[in-house]
């Protein structure tokens, strides 16, 4: 008999941007193979998380995927949903709206954050008092005068690949002290459980480095030329990836017009001090799509209209701070209301 430790990850309830919790259960197994169909429910203090009141506290964890550990001694991490005691889905669970369960849709999210110095609290390569030279050389950048952070993404990098994630790169981004990690996923819930884990892989490597994520998309502050950092969301399903037709795709796109609304809000807090209409980004107030246009709220790939409109598209208004799964949940309820 072996003992495995078991880290349950889950997110709280604190609104509008929720927060990872986890903790270890510890269990004896002769042959444990990292399955799903070994592991049990389990429960914690919801009142403790802003997910229930102290007279009635106790909340479920259901697990819904499972993925090594490769920084412990048997360990696995095991991405959970909430549930009530009733067994329904918490309120707080974005991951149980999603509508995909034949995995249809496909998601590929591009992570942007800031790595920051706990004891100066501003970005890697940032004096204090002062600013670093302006944005301009930092974007995929070699060598300490600009790139700044690069061991503990390097680390990162790894520990997202020997955990199984599909995890298909990483780059230094324009702002100085900014990083980029890409995740690609066939289903919604599977793309949404893989950027989790390598949040909390991330957020935990930080506590050896002297580090944080700051996951704000504009942690130096609207008025500041600096880019923000979004969290791009790529997209397809089995219409765009092989319908070869410009008026679908135009069909999609303006599906997304009449309810702007709906994705900002779940598209990330402060999410307005990021879309401005500069820095690579469209305005909040406005919708635009466009081929390989940056500035554009939704992108059509270059390469999708070089084979003929078979491909995806790029929603670029999410937030860094955004959950995936409400992403996916609300981009997938616009694409299937298109009328195509």
């Amino acid at each position: 008999m072996a003992k495995i430790k078991l880290e349950y990850i889950w997110l709280d309830g604190y609104f509008p941007t929720q927060n990872m919790r986890s903790k270890t259960k510890v269990e004896e197994h002769e042959d444990f193979k990292g399955t799903l169909e070994e592991l049990g429910n389990w429960s914690f203090d919801g009142s403790s998380t802003k997910q229930a009141t102290g007279d009635s506290s106790d909340c479920l964890l259901v697990p819904v995927a499972i993925y090594p550990d490769p920084e412990r001694i048997n360990g696995w991490l095991v991405m959970t949903e909430v549930y009530n005691a009733d067994g329904t889905p918490h309120e707080s669970n974005g991951r149980a709206t999603i509508d995909d369960e034949d995995d249809d849709f496909w998601f590929g999210f591009e992570q942007e954050y800031f790595i920051m110095d706990r004891e100066t609290d501003l970005p890697l390569g940032f004096p204090r008092g002062g600013y670093p030279a302006p944005q301009g050389l930092y974007y995929c950048s070699v060598g300490g005068l600009n790139t700044h952070g690069r061991q503990l993404v390097e680390e990162h990098a790894d520990l997202c690949i020997e955990a199984g994630l599909n995890f298909e790169g990483i780059n230094q981004e324009v702002a100085c002290g900014q990083w980029e990690f890409q995740l690609f996923a066939k289903g919604a819930k599977k793309a949404g459980d893989e950027l989790w884990i390598a949040r909390y892989l991330l957020d935990r490597l930080t506590e050896k480095y002297g580090y944080y994520i700051e996951y704000h998309p504009k942690p130096l502050g609207r008025d500041m030329d600096w880019n923000g950092s979004g969290m791009h969301a790529n997209f397809s399903n089995t219409t765009l990836r092989t319908c070869g037709d410009k008026e679908v795709y135009a069909a999609i796109c303006e599906a997304f017009r009449d309810v702007v609304d709906e994705h900002i809000a779940v598209y990330g807090e402060f999410n307005d001090q990021r879309l401005t209409g500069l820095h690579e980004t469209a305005a909040i107030t406005d919708f635009s799509w466009g081929v390989s246009d940056r500035g554009a709220s939704i992108r059509i790939p270059l390469i999708a209209v070089e084979k003929g409109y078979k491909g995806w598209l790029e929603d670029r208004r999410p937030a860094s701070n955004g959950d995936p799964y409400k992403i996916a949940g609300r981009i997938i309820k616009t694409v299937k209301s298109a009328k195509i």
